[in-house]
């Protein structure tokens, strides 16, 4: 065998080892993506109203799993939180969807179609309408938040059940992905 073709078999052998190599780190880069995405996010199906005219029935979104993870919950976001104690008793097992509108130490109070954080009306511009209803004034306790939903008058949320503690909460919806007249983020 000539000098010539053996410097060909290890050129077309380094070129096959390199393209092994780089199909194998690809390879392993996407599985990594899509293990993080798995662990990040999580697709969820709105089965109710209790959330309109935020997010409609039959809407899909993306809850992101680790929001909370280093940060706690700001007025207004909208969370994923597995069932409280009570709501457990009722034998309810599905997560809720609401957002937060008490947090720890905050006083609440819904009174004449408005809600009031610390003696202050609440801007709610995401509402379907004014709540007909009255509750309060109540303290939120330490690591627990308040939660209504934006469909105030057809929804089961805090102001029935009570207070949503810190390790129940799932995540933060973060974009709605179907349908695809609505696809974009979620205020």
């Amino acid at each position: 065998m000539s000098s010539s073709a053996s410097q060909k078999e290890s050129k077309v052998s380094f070129i096959t080892l390199l393209a092994i190599a780089t199909g194998a780190m690809l390879s392993l880069g996407v599985l990594g993506f899509l293990a993080y995405a798995k662990v990040a996010f999580e697709a969820r199906y709105i089965a109710s109203g209790s959330m309109q005219p935020t997010l409609q029935t039959n809407d899909r979104i993306f809850i992101n799993k680790l929001a909370y993870r280093s940060k706690s919950p700001e007025r207004g976001d909208i969370i994923l939180f597995q069932p409280t104690s009570p709501l457990q008793e009722q034998g309810i097992q599905t997560p809720f969807i609401c957002r937060a509108i008490g947090l720890p130490g905050d006083k609440v109070e819904i009174r004449q179609g408005k809600v009031y954080i610390n003696n202050q009306p609440l801007a709610e511009n995401y509402i379907a309408e004014p709540p007909a209803y009255k509750y309060g004034p109540i303290t939120v306790p330490a690591n627990s938040y308040f939660v209504l939903g934006d469909n105030r008058n057809n929804s089961y949320d805090s102001h029935y059940w009570g207070f949503v503690p810190q390790e129940n909460l799932m995540g933060k919806a973060s974009s709605r992905y179907w349908p695809p007249d609505r696809i974009g983020g979620i205020q």
